[in-house]
Parts: structure tokens; C-alpha cells; sequence
């Protein structure tokens, strides 16, 4: 059984603006990419 935990759409979207701003270490980003990466995909 794979991991089933989803990130939310607020924080996907929070997450997101952290990757896009250079105020923010690297470590934020990390955690950041890792957050967007649990988002749920919509494949069409």
C-alpha cells in the first residue's frame, strides 16, 4: 500500500510561491518541492 496523504490546495499553493521567491533558503524550498510533490494530479 502506497502513502495515501495529499496535500491541500492552500498549501499546495503556498508552497509554490515559497519555490518561486528568493527570500527563502534552501531548506524552505526543500520542504516546499516536497509538499508540492504529495499534490493530488489531475491527468486529462
Amino acid at each position: 500500500m502506497g502513502n495515501t496523504k495529499q496535500t491541500s490546495k492552500s498549501i499546495a499553493s503556498t508552497a509554490s510561491k515559497i519555490l518561486r521567491d528568493n527570500r527563502y533558503s534552501s531548506n524552505s524550498k526543500s520542504v516546499a518541492g516536497s509538499a508540492l510533490s504529495q499534490t493530488k494530479t489531475s491527468k486529462k
